[in-house]
């Protein structure tokens, strides 16, 4: 992770030190348990020094809880208490409950909502029935941006200046990886145009299918979106196609047109719809990520 301070060095507004403590709150990560100060600093990229500081400052202040026995911290009910008040002002996590639960009965696959953190999308919203991924998630989990379904329905729903940074951030960042990862991306974005959903089979943890959908929202907030997977055997690729992908664009359409006020629209409209998009080889998707090589 790098130090926000060499982003913004110049900008007199931001204030460096309520950076760097918001990064130490950030190394925490769910299932982490306790975190010394050699660990935060690895994780952050400040000085051990500078972590010591505001490690001290955090505690004192109540965001952080010390365990003098193992001389590392643990974070404490005030820290908590942000990500709950977070969550409770997220009226799109409580209004799609309902319709990701139905959609976990009818497909057998785990549904989840999130949104964007950086390089990676969050979860704040999980419906599932025992079923494993390959990899236990929950609420608070991250998950990579660039390699599935829901990252690259979110990175689709984004206005054209804002994918072009962010494609340029994970260029960065994949260094040598970049070009698979991008042809990946680009096909993504042909589906979306096509189809309305994006699909990761395989391409995050082999044994993970999954279908993403972005869902955008007129009060300047979002993008937001969803995704529907389950173990690769149970979600084959042509099921992604042609069945769980055409649900979650149902649902996530219903849930807009929830979010808006208006009556739902019914399911066999939106697949009509969606079946009638032309994509032109070459075109529009290979154009708004020219450049990003």
């Amino acid at each position: 992770m790098k130090r926000p301070a060499k982003k913004v060095a110049t900008d007199r507004s931001f204030v460096v030190a309520l950076a760097r403590g918001l990064e130490v709150l950030r190394a925490f990560r769910p299932n982490d348990g306790l975190l010394g100060n050699q660990e935060i600093a690895a994780r952050t990229n400040l000085p051990k020094p500078t972590v010591s500081r505001l490690t001290y400052t955090l505690t004192r202040l109540g965001y952080l809880t010390p365990v003098p026995r193992f001389e590392k911290y643990q974070l404490a009910p005030s820290a908590m208490a942000l990500g709950y008040a977070a969550l409770a002002n997220l009226g799109v996590r409580h209004l799609s409950e309902s319709y990701r639960e139905e959609l976990m009965r009818q497909t057998g696959g785990a549904v989840a909502v999130g949104g964007r953190d950086r390089l990676s999308m969050i979860y704040f919203g999980q419906s599932r029935n025992g079923l494993t991924l390959g990899v236990q998630l929950d609420v608070g989990s991250r998950i990579p941006i660039a390699t599935t379904a829901m990252g690259r329905a979110y990175i689709w729903a984004l206005p054209g200046e804002e994918r072009a940074s962010l494609l340029r951030e994970l260029r960065e960042h994949y260094g040598s990886r970049w070009p698979r990862i991008r042809d990946a991306i680009e096909r993504a974005g042909e589906t979306v145009e096509k189809s309305g959903f994006a699909i990761s089979a395989g391409e995050w943890q082999d044994d993970v299918h999954a279908v993403g959908v972005a869902l955008k929202l007129d009060d300047g907030t979002g993008p937001y979106a969803f995704s529907c997977g389950a173990p690769a055997f149970r979600f084959t690729e042509d099921r992604l196609r042609h069945d769980i992908g055409p649900r979650l664009v149902a649902m996530v359409r219903n849930i807009e047109a929830a979010l808006g006020g208006a009556t739902p629209r019914l399911i066999e409209e939106q697949n009509k719809k969606e079946e009638n998009k032309k994509l032109k080889s070459g075109g529009k998707i290979a154009r708004m990520v020219a450049g990003i090589r």
